[in-house]
């Protein structure tokens, strides 16, 4: 039995809205929402990131994620510095490494409970699955 594409591509969505809305909701309770801990998780990845980086790791704009770290800045959860030539490099402060280590927590939590119907060998398979589609993404705008 053949799988329609369009089918196939709907389960997948939902599924990631589904752990998309559970996970906003929950990291209410740390004082974040998903698109700040996934800012947070991609600066404590790789310190002294530019924005256009940083945009790239968590799958926004450029202006997105200006406008985003500006709002992290402002609850001083990050701090920008000078970088290399007209670069601004984003650091984690005390407090945003609080809120990303919260998270995680709930992150941890969110995720067991979204996977638990799955066997841990298909865990295994769904993700080497997923990490086989991302592999063979051609590059936006080159196909």
């Amino acid at each position: 039995m053949a799988v329609e594409p369009q089918i196939l591509g709907r389960a997948v969505k939902a599924a990631q809205y589904r752990q998309h809305r559970t996970l906003d909701s929950r990291l209410a309770s740390v004082g974040s929402t998903l698109a700040q801990w996934d800012a947070l998780r991609a600066i404590a990845r790789t310190p002294g990131a530019s924005a256009r980086r940083l945009a790239a790791a968590t799958f926004q704009s450029e202006q997105a994620f200006g406008t985003l770290a500006g709002r992290l800045v402002a609850q001083n959860l990050v701090e920008r510095r000078p970088g290399h030539g007209r670069s601004i490099e984003h650091h984690l402060t005390a407090e945003g490494e609080r809120v990303l280590r919260a998270g995680h927590e709930v992150a941890d939590s969110v995720l067991r409970e979204c996977f638990a119907g799955l066997t841990e060998p298909e865990r295994e398979t769904l993700l080497r699955l997923l990490l086989k589609i991302e592999d063979a993404r051609p590059e936006a705008g080159t196909g």
